[in-house]
């Protein structure tokens, strides 16, 4: 018997952050333009089936915001990451994966309404699902606490 619970809003909310860091690594190495790619995972990911391979149902409203306003605050978002890494490592140099992950995190905690908290937290355990055995999780979670702060000090 198969379960058929519909997901909660909280899990939605996870699966929209995890498909903004997928469309925005999409973006970035294939050249495509958020339209595309937002149609893309509109019409062909988000709640989709395809034989037995089922997509999680996402929040579809925070997916467009996250990836909007990265897309339109890229240049700002980046700054804060760079000033949250190592001088040596530029948001340039690291991998593209990490970079869509801040891009996106940086996107909520500039116009999101969650506490940077449950960001940071949301965002780490995206980091878990593409990095499961690596230190990438601990990383990431220093670095937006870094960008938590700067963003929203108010919060702290």
């Amino acid at each position: 018997m198969t379960d058929t619970k519909a997901p909660t809003s909280r899990q939605m909310r996870s699966a929209a952050r995890l498909y903004a860091v997928q469309a925005l690594f999409q973006m970035e190495h294939s050249g495509q333009s958020a339209d595309a790619v937002l149609r893309e995972f509109e019409d062909h990911r988000l709640g989709a089936r395809y034989g037995d391979d089922e997509y999680a149902e996402g929040d579809l409203d925070l997916f467009r915001r996250l990836v909007g306003s990265a897309v339109n605050w890229q240049g700002t978002i980046d700054q804060a990451t760079d000033r949250a890494l190592v001088e040596k490592w530029p948001i340039a140099r690291i991998d593209p994966t990490l970079r869509a992950l801040f891009r996106a995190a940086g996107a909520e905690l500039r116009d999101g309404e969650a506490p940077p908290k449950v960001v940071i937290s949301e965002f780490v355990d995206v980091a878990k699902a593409f990095f499961p055995d690596g230190r990438e999780p601990k990383f990431v979670n220093a670095v937006l606490d870094h960008m938590a702060r700067e963003m929203r000090p108010e919060a702290f």
